[in-house]
């Protein structure tokens, strides 16, 4: 899929007041509390790179491409591998922020555009109204002081989704926005829905010549398995709203 966008960002560790603008709030930075275990990866060998969206249930995932990575394979993340060949990033002057849910744009300096070009480009997609739960239940785990971390502490699930700053932080990141290359096009081969993965890694696999699924549960999170109970008309409606291009791209639904 292919599509042309262009959106303007800063640091994906931007700190704002909780009503203040800021041009890059990502689902969540760096910091203290339970850590989410996750990984981008730039496979040359096999001609692959792995955008780690934040929140989409990508740590099975991520852990099972780290097992097969080749020894050239550039993961940047918390994984064990990714710690052990974080030198490997050392003074490597890239666009933005290297990190485990660094965008396409972001790693230009560390790849080519052509590189990219060349790449089968995959990520994971989660229902939006299940991902807002996630989001929501993790930030209120956290330790330390963002913004978003303070919102989710300071409000109940209603008033988290309602209030301007989660808004914002969604309208601006749809899923596309992080598979958009440096030139602002969209670049991505597989968006796999989670809750499809055996299904639709299926293209991914076939590139890489190996089985990935059935993938184990990994990184879940002290809330309940079925998110709708979370909801009631009204939030139903906002995230329906907030994520409206999301949810009729992939197919989604409240009730699956």
């Amino acid at each position: 899929m292919r599509r042309e966008a262009k959106r303007e960002s800063g640091g994906p560790g931007c700190r704002v007041r909780l009503n203040a603008p800021c041009r890059r709030i990502l689902l969540f930075t760096a910091g203290g509390g339970r850590a989410s275990v996750g990984v981008m990866i730039i496979s040359r060998g096999r001609r692959y790179i792995f955008v780690h969206i934040p929140k989409t249930g990508g740590t099975a995932l991520s852990l099972a491409l780290e097992d097969r990575a080749m020894k050239d394979d550039v993961l940047i993340g918390d994984t064990p591998k990714a710690r052990t060949r974080a030198r490997r990033l050392k003074g490597v002057q890239a666009r933005g922020r290297l990190w485990k849910h660094s965008t396409l744009a972001d790693i230009e300096g560390l790849v080519t555009a052509e590189e990219i070009a060349e790449s089968f480009v995959v990520t994971l997609v989660r229902n939006p109204w299940d991902r807002m739960v996630s989001y929501y239940h993790w930030l209120r785990e956290q330790g330390w002081d963002h913004p978003a971390v303070r919102l989710a502490k300071a409000e109940d699930f209603a008033g988290f989704v309602a209030h301007p700053l989660t808004a914002q932080t969604f309208q601006l990141w749809p899923y596309g926005a992080y598979v958009r290359a440096p030139d602002g096009t969209e670049h991505c081969d597989l968006f796999a829905r989670l809750e499809h993965l055996d299904a639709d890694l299926a293209p991914f696999e076939a590139h890489l010549g190996v089985a990935l699924t059935p993938l184990p549960r990994a990184n879940a999170s002290a809330r309940a398995r079925d998110w709708r109970g979370y909801y009631d008309d009204r939030t139903r409606e906002i995230v329906g709203d907030l994520c409206a291009a999301d949810i009729a791209r992939f197919g989604y639904a409240f009730d699956g």
